[in-house]
């Protein structure tokens, strides 16, 4: 799912730009325009998975012309792949019981399998997923 949010971009009086997503509340900054449009789409991500994780819904964009905003500073629309974003950055892990037969396990341990990269691998192809 991607989503995307307006951000506001203030230049900084010691350099660099402010980037605030009015949306999500959420404040962060980079060093040029460039760093704060990826620190913007990093913060979304961030808030975006953690509310997906505690069920709540995102909130709906505000229209680009209607964000508050003042004189001089930048306002832009930052998208996010949310999926892409938790594949890259949620490296959490989760123990899971398996049942195989016997046989397919004694083959796997006399090849040296390791057994859970075998099942990520076959979860992200069965799941179309990079």
């Amino acid at each position: 799912m991607t989503v995307v949010y307006p951000v506001v971009f203030t230049p900084l009086e010691e350099g660099g730009y402010l980037a605030y997503v009015p949306d999500l509340k959420i404040n962060t900054h980079g060093e040029d325009l460039a760093q704060a449009i990826l620190m913007a789409r990093d913060a979304i991500g961030l808030m975006g998975i953690d509310m997906e994780d505690d069920k709540k819904p995102l909130p709906n964009p505000t229209r680009v012309d209607a964000v508050d905003h003042k004189s001089g500073e930048i306002v832009s629309l930052v998208d996010v792949d949310l999926a892409a974003y938790r594949r890259a950055h949620d490296m959490r892990t989760v123990r899971r019981n398996v049942t195989l037969p016997s046989y397919l396990n004694e083959l796997g341990e006399k090849a040296g399998l390791n057994f859970s990269q075998v099942l990520q691998d076959g979860l992200r192809q069965r799941l179309g997923v990079q």
